[in-house]
């Protein structure tokens, strides 16, 4: 059988990969037909309302099922294209963890804001057109830490608070220390909810995640930022504190 010749085919993507889009009719089909079941269509709600990819176990637990029930569900997803698939890092028991999230070709059911990536793209370049460098990125986000905080003013510690708020916005912060000094703690950031953003734009978007950080602590009181450390720097990236304690 010779070749055939992809170039114009429109049920392909310019690399030639079958196209998963739901362009024609019984593609969508297909999806919707797989978001018939009671236990995929929830697993769709939990990751439209993810702010970040999410594990087996992580879906398993909030759905108070086995992760050998989700998982079956998950590759049948996958399979249609409602979900997108990562690696990243490894589990508990030494395996790659795979974490999961709605993919572009996801029915929009008024869960998710496609317009805000949209959005947050313009925005960014706008700012770079106007001018906008590290530091006014940097105190934007510090105002908005500074008001982010409030919500956390009965809490047990800074760092605490911080941790909790991280893990709101889909930072999914691990937690270290300094063997040499008990003052001192590591926030790792496992996961960048900004994605391709940071990437693009690494001054001004990490710059606001920087402030946003540095705002938050500032108006707690009892914790500062020892270094900041973006994906410019290291992968993971992540903030040294003191007075963690």
């Amino acid at each position: 059988m010779e070749p055939i010749d992809q170039r114009h085919d429109p049920g392909r993507d310019p690399a030639g990969r079958a196209s998963t889009a739901p362009d024609d009719a019984a593609a969508r089909l297909q999806l919707f037909k797989t978001l018939g079941d009671n236990t995929r269509y929830a697993i769709y709600l939990e990751l439209a309302r993810s702010p970040r990819p999410l594990t087996t176990a992580e879906i398993a637990d909030l759905l108070e099922l086995h992760p050998n029930t989700v998982r079956p569900h998950l590759e049948r997803m996958r399979d249609v294209g409602l979900v997108s698939v990562e690696v990243a890092g490894r589990g508990d028991v030494g395996r790659p963890q795979h974490r999961y999230s709605l993919s572009d070709a996801a029915p929009s059911l008024g869960l998710e804001p496609p317009v805000l990536p949209v959005l947050a793209r313009m925005v960014l370049s706008l700012a770079e057109r106007l001018g906008a460098g590290a530091a006014d990125a940097f105190a934007v986000g510090e105002r908005e830490g500074h008001g982010r905080s409030g919500a956390f003013r009965n809490a047990p510690s800074s760092l605490e608070a911080l941790v909790s708020d991280l893990d709101r916005l889909g930072f999914d912060p691990v937690v270290g220390g300094d063997p040499d000094d008990d003052e001192v703690a590591v926030v790792a950031f496992a996961n960048c909810p900004f994605g391709d953003l940071a990437e693009r734009h690494p001054d001004l978007v990490c710059s606001l995640h920087h402030g946003l950080v540095a705002g938050f602590l500032a108006e707690m009181g009892d914790t500062d930022v020892r270094e900041f450390c973006s994906v410019a720097s290291r992968t993971p990236c992540q903030v040294t504190l003191v007075g963690a304690a």
